[in-house]
């Protein structure tokens, strides 16, 4: 079907935001309003608006996913499932990524201004959930003009705001993709999210999230939180593989707390990178957001009965070295799904990349969620 032109209308392309009047109703019993969403469009709607595909985002994730990165310069987040000749590919699909409420790339958090008082929210922002941030993209899609979704596809954070989808709007989703994610945060989930809020709390410059004026941000804080994170993306082999007990520039140990292997000045690394590109009650928000993600308990506490009004097809993907998200939980969806009579499909991946392998060079993933959406005529 021939596609509509769309090069002179506002609300499509690269680097978009809006402001949606809103107000939201969140989960907590608090609204929010006036609403500002970053977003990102790729490729354009056919003439009857069936190729519309939403990629959700993980915990530090943003729009990005496709095209390069404003602050980093580094490639969007999920160019290898994200583009010509890839399962997602602008030439086939309308393809919309947001960031989602609680973040700091653009759509309204605690970094954003509030409107009423002119300074930043700061952590007077409300308490927000994964539906909260469903229902932000709802209203997004509203603005653009979406009625329907021919996929939503998310990996771990992601697949949670996927899922929850076809939960709350059972009409407006027509397949769904879930990779390396889970129906419900664990105590294990929670305990590591509880050290990374710690962290940052206890850094003097975090001042109860007061820090935006003069710059002095919780930088060693949200570094410790990053790292004790991205511990759990990965895996024991992955980890012996890269680094094993190997030193960092040096012949002999130091005897002293520099960073003697080279594990140690990874991690180092990737926290020091992490507080150019986000923000410290950002973090706070959106991983107590995923702690408090239990689509079961939203639903009498049975699993199967949350899809019983969708007709949507499921994808669920798992990878065996995801110790953060393990199969198991996929399964269980599965059950459910299976249970409320959903078409679902199901596949363990093996990888040695641990929960991150979604976003790594993993050909099979792309074959499996190409032939799922070419099997829907996504």
């Amino acid at each position: 079907m021939a596609s509509l032109p769309r090069s002179d209308d506002s609300r499509f392309g690269l680097r978009r935001q809006v402001r949606l009047a809103g107000p939201i109703a969140l989960s907590s019993g608090a609204s929010l309003g006036p609403v500002d969403i970053a977003y990102e469009t790729y490729g354009a709607m056919n003439a009857d608006a069936s190729n519309v595909i939403l990629i959700c985002h993980a915990l530090t994730g943003d729009q990005y996913v496709a095209s390069d990165h404003p602050v980093t310069g580094k490639p969007g987040w999920w160019w290898r499932m994200v583009g010509a000749g890839k399962p997602v590919d602008p030439a086939r699909h309308f393809i919309i990524c947001s960031n989602v409420i609680g973040s700091c790339m653009g759509s309204s958090g605690p970094a954003s201004v509030d409107p009423a008082t002119g300074e930043p929210h700061a952590m007077r922002f409300p308490v927000l959930t994964i539906a909260d941030m469903v229902r932000a993209q709802a209203a997004l899609l509203d603005h653009l003009g979406v009625k329907r979704l021919a996929a939503v596809i998310g990996g771990s954070m992601g697949g949670m705001q996927a899922l929850t989808w076809p939960t709350l709007f059972p009409d407006r989703v027509e397949s769904c993709v879930v990779i390396a994610s889970t129906a419900r945060h664990s105590a294990q989930n929670i305990a590591f999210h509880e050290v990374g809020r710690q962290a940052i709390m206890a850094d003097p410059n975090w001042r109860g999230g007061d820090y935006y004026a003069d710059g002095l941000v919780p930088s060693a804080g949200l570094a410790v939180a990053r790292m004790a994170a991205h511990i759990t993306y990965l895996s024991e082999a992955g980890l012996t593989e890269k680094f094993g007990r190997r030193l960092q520039g040096r012949d002999a140990k130091t005897f002293g707390f520099d960073a003697d292997f080279q594990v140690e000045s990874y991690l180092r690394h990737q926290g020091l990178s992490f507080v150019d590109r986000f923000d410290a009650n950002s973090y706070l928000y959106i991983t107590r957001a995923m702690d408090y993600y239990d689509i079961a308990e939203d639903h009498g506490g049975s699993l199967a009965r949350a899809f019983a009004a969708t007709r949507a097809r499921f994808c669920l993907v798992s990878f065996d070295t995801d110790w953060l998200y393990p199969t198991a939980e996929s399964r269980a969806i599965v059950h459910a799904l299976n249970a409320g009579g959903a078409q679902a499909s199901f596949v363990e991946l093996s990888s040695p990349f641990g929960h991150d392998a979604f976003l790594l060079e993993c050909p099979e993933l792309n074959r499996v969620v190409d032939g799922f959406l070419r099997g829907g005529r996504a």
